[in-house]
């Protein structure tokens, strides 16, 4: 009975070992135990470091469940946020539990609330359309939020006409379109910086350098971002054209459209609700979420109503759900962002202040092969320079990277660093002569050169 017990324990050991290697739900965590991270007070284009540990500090898992351990700071700058709010991203000190095998929920769909609804891979909170402002119909004004009078029942009570946070909280999101609530920083919506844009909707970017978590890269299938509360996944922008893994890459589209309407009174179901305001120029169509309709349709490239579909992706090759950050053709974040109004699986996900459960520790370090490396999508810009010099790194960066740069003869002139969870760093030349000079970067003892010409 003994051998048997220990055969036993062996084979589940290695059966549990091989699952956390293969489960992108286990392995595509950014883990950080020394970096910290920084912010921007406004009036200020320096960075300020806030001491706080970036990305997820620890990820355990058991049969049924992943738990992240993680401050809820982000690795690219945070701040300003320059309509009024008074926070900073702070310490979340959070534990959140995802279930490892999502199931679909065959019911009636869960709404999404207010509040944390997912995590994005590197610790940073998900919240989906809403602001917590609403239109109350008895006193004929907004209410909930700062500044308005409570909504009738309170916080997270059920509202006809619901605010969207990405069109009112423009002017309060950083130039990584993100913001806190209470110190709890989050984003509304797809996770890349607004100088990152086709066509560039704010200019927080202009004083306040920042980039974000990933660069959208239209001829690559965006990286996995993070899960939601049911354990699905969620991707960036692009995708495979086709749910099979077929067509190329496509920018993959909200199933939501604006309604034709003038008036708020009914929703897009032809449910008589309370009025909301008529559509004008105070309120004008896309103000709230009921102004959107979801309409099928068969082109695989467009979402469902939860904006997710059943797909390949390179993480899973043999097809799971997944939400999708959708974007215009500028990249400018579309209904319903990222997920929702509905879940498409089981809630089951939360965040707790304990476990009680048996887990194992996942440690092991995202790494990349020697072909990967050198593959990275790397655009160092403009070229020639004369005062300053970016490296942007497309798609999702999940090295720490040293970055350096040399003249033709190999002396080290600056070094500085891209962390996981970051897309770019920069170079001040002012002070450099013209000539040819080498940009290295490199991380696990591979590394990769670019020529960059400098003129004064």
């Amino acid at each position: 009975m003994k051998k048997i017990t220990v055969a036993f324990g062996a084979l589940l050991m290695s059966i549990t070992g091989v699952f956390a290697q293969t489960n992108p739900a286990i392995t595509s965590w950014l883990q950080n135990s020394t970096t910290t991270g920084s912010y921007y007070m406004s009036g200020n284009s320096t960075t300020i470091s806030n001491n706080i540990l970036v990305n997820c500090q620890l990820v355990e898992y058991s049969t049924n469940n992943i738990f992240i351990h993680t401050k809820g700071v982000p690795a690219y700058p945070t701040g300003p946020f320059l309509d009024g709010n008074p926070s900073q991203a702070q310490d979340q000190n959070a534990i959140f539990k995802f279930p490892l095998n999502p199931v679909q929920n065959t019911g009636t769909p869960t709404s999404t609330t207010g509040g944390n609804i997912g995590v994005f891979i590197n610790g940073v909170a998900l919240f989906d359309y809403r602001d917590g402002v609403a239109w109350n119909p008895t006193t004929n004004a907004l209410c909930g939020g700062p500044g308005n009078p409570p909504c009738p029942g309170g916080p997270g009570a059920t509202m006809n006409w619901n605010r969207d946070a990405v069109l009112a909280e423009m002017s309060g999101f950083d130039c990584s379109k993100g913001h806190p609530a209470m110190g709890n920083y989050h984003h509304h919506q797809n996770p890349s910086a607004f100088d990152l844009d086709l066509n560039v909707v704010s200019t927080i970017c202009n004083l306040y350098d920042a980039d974000g978590l990933y660069a959208i890269n239209p001829s690559q299938h965006s990286p996995l971002l993070g899960f939601a509360y049911d354990g699905f996944p969620i991707y960036g922008a692009y995708g495979y054209a086709n749910a099979n893994g077929t067509g190329g890459i496509s920018r993959i589209k909200s199933g939501y459209q604006l309604r034709n309407i003038t008036v708020r009174t009914h929703h897009a179901d032809g449910s008589d609700v309370p009025d909301g305001p008529p559509v004008n120029a105070a309120y004008p169509i896309g103000t709230f979420r009921e102004d959107y309709e979801w309409t099928a349709n068969t082109d695989e490239s467009y979402l469902d109503e939860h904006n997710g579909r059943f797909c390949i992706t390179p993480e899973y090759p043999n097809g799971i759900y997944c939400y999708f950050a959708t974007v215009d053709s500028n990249y400018n974040s579309v209904y319903p962002y990222l997920v929702g109004p509905t879940y498409y699986g089981n809630v089951t996900g939360e965040k707790v202040t304990s476990i009680n459960e048996a887990t194992t520790v996942y440690n092991n370090p995202l790494s990349v092969t020697k072909n990967e490396f050198k593959t990275l999508d790397i655009n160092i810009f403009p070229n020639p320079a004369s005062d300053l010099i970016a490296v942007q790194i497309g798609g999702l960066n999940n090295q720490d990277l040293v970055i350096k740069l040399f003249d033709i003869q190999g002396k080290l002139l600056q070094e500085s660093k891209i962390n996981k969870g970051q897309t770019i760093s920069y170079f001040d030349i002012q002070t450099v002569y013209s000539g040819t000079y080498i940009v290295e970067l490199s991380a696990n003892g591979l590394s990769v050169t670019r020529k960059i010409i400098i003129e004064k």
